[in-house]
């Protein structure tokens, strides 16, 4: 089974966003806070991170840089999620390390077409 982080400050916008993921069959796992999700990806490598920019203290661009350094995370697909969007942020995740930026409030239908573009799920027949 597809393992997901979904790191965000905002309680509800984690535990939304893991109760759409598990409509689609994946194991999802809020991660309330940056450095919450630093420790966590310690102890545990999921398949995909889905993960707030705007947080306090250790931005989410900050927690990418860190896992795009660490040998064992580098592979793991990043999806950034926040409400700015402007390009020039989509931009900046990308040139992080970032494979996609969502912007809130994330549909249940853009979960599902990101998830088939990056193969953690099967293209529609």
């Amino acid at each position: 089974m597809t393992i997901a982080f979904v790191i965000d400050d905002n309680r509800q916008t984690a535990d939304s966003m893991c109760d759409m993921l598990k409509l689609l069959d994946i194991e999802a796992y809020p991660v309330y806070g940056s450095r919450t999700a630093m420790l966590a990806l310690t102890k545990k490598t999921p398949d995909v991170i889905f993960m707030d920019i705007n947080m306090p203290g250790v931005s989410g661009f900050e927690v990418l840089s860190y896992v795009r350094r660490e040998p064992r995370l580098q592979h793991i697909p990043v999806i950034m999620v926040t409400s700015d969007d402007q390009p020039q942020t989509a931009r900046r995740a990308q040139q992080t390390g970032a494979l996609l930026t969502l912007v809130k409030p994330v549909s249940i239908e853009a979960l599902e077409r990101t998830l088939k573009q990056i193969g953690l799920l099967p293209p529609s027949t």
